[in-house]
């Protein structure tokens, strides 16, 4: 059982004991208590220590998690709540607070048709009851395709990165002639412009798997799993989107935009490094440091004839590839 848990029943726990208004607990009742809720939750014994117990006390008594539990020692040595009818289940919220609520409560409905977030179906309705939000209409609405290829993986992914579970993915690229298998350790799901991937440990290095591409997923239960503390903040700090070369630096790319379409760039970067270099009336030249790969193009070709790639060469040499191939695509005769 996680330790989130564990600490979420020990406060019910002693929530409960707390407002018994015809029985006195020492700490050593509270400890006891504590112990034998998690045994009932767990199936096989669980010690609480003192020292975890006086955390929990003071955790309620502090602002921390919206407690302020107005915990009192009493002769010295029984706790209980100075307020008899007070509760942690009945905190009062004020108006600002059922906004923000039900806000959350209308972003977290986006996801309901995820079939990993179909356990909380249940508690998304709780909460709507509970700050009589049913009839609001969502105002808040996240780009999302449930029919995408390739989500009905999630499942088995999400529980073997939890679980940390090796798996044998048998996967064909668009470009293998045929499917290969492969025993990877998965650290990861990445989600990048309506696409999802796994990112995983196969061979002593770090691949990335789309999930669209995968036919089938088993889990190997004989391998140990190798965890490798994955930083996902820094390993895909250098790229756009989700390609990652293991051997390529990241390189100054420069590129203008013009005046009109500037305003979009500056106010949603490409990339974090982003930074002015020169500003006029005809546009702004822009810079980042990432490395070069095909999400940095796709994004680059998206911006149409209202970017110009000044540096890399290699880069710019790419772009005018492409539209050279895109304006022939526009040239034959029956398309005149």
């Amino acid at each position: 059982m996680s330790s989130n848990k564990n600490a979420l029943i020990r406060y019910k726990t002693l929530d409960k004991c707390l407002k018994n208004k015809y029985k006195k607990y020492t700490l050593e009742d509270l400890m006891d208590e504590c112990s034998e809720a998690l045994f009932e939750f767990e199936g096989k014994e669980s010690f609480v220590s003192k020292r975890t117990i006086q955390l929990d006390l003071q955790n309620m008594r502090s602002e921390k998690f919206g407690y302020e539990a107005p915990i009192e020692v009493y002769e010295r040595r029984y706790y209980r709540y100075s307020d008899p009818d007070y509760s942690i289940h009945n905190i009062s919220v004020n108006e600002n607070d059922l906004k923000a609520m039900n806000n959350a409560v209308q972003i977290l409905k986006q996801f309901k048709d995820f079939s990993m977030f179909r356990e909380m179906n249940g508690v998304i309705q709780k909460l709507e009851d509970s700050i009589q939000s049913t009839n609001q209409k969502s105002i808040i609405h996240l780009d999302k395709n449930e029919q995408l290829k390739g989500l009905e993986h999630i499942d088995i992914l999400y529980e073997s990165i939890l679980n940390k579970k090796v798996l044998n993915i048998l996967y064909k690229s668009f470009k293998a002639r045929e499917s290969n298998k492969y025993i990877v350790h998965p650290q990861l799901l990445k989600e990048y412009n309506n696409r999802w991937f796994l990112i995983c440990w196969h061979k002593n290095k770090i691949m990335n798997l789309a999930l669209d591409r995968m036919e089938e997923i088993t889990i190997e239960d004989k391998i140990e799993y190798i965890d490798k503390d994955f930083n996902a903040d820094r390993y895909f700090g250098e790229v756009i989107g989700a390609t990652v070369s293991e051997t390529q630096r990241p390189q100054n790319v420069i590129f203008f935009i013009t005046q009109k379409h500037a305003p979009y760039v500056k106010t949603k970067p490409f990339h974090h490094s982003q930074e002015i270099i020169k500003e006029d009336e005809m546009g702004t030249t822009f810079k980042i440091c990432v490395q070069l790969n095909f999400e940095l193009e796709r994004t680059i070709l998206g911006m149409g004839e209202f970017i110009k790639v000044l540096a890399p060469r290699k880069l710019k040499q790419r772009i005018y590839k492409s539209l050279k191939e895109a304006v022939q695509n526009y040239s034959s005769d029956e398309n005149q």
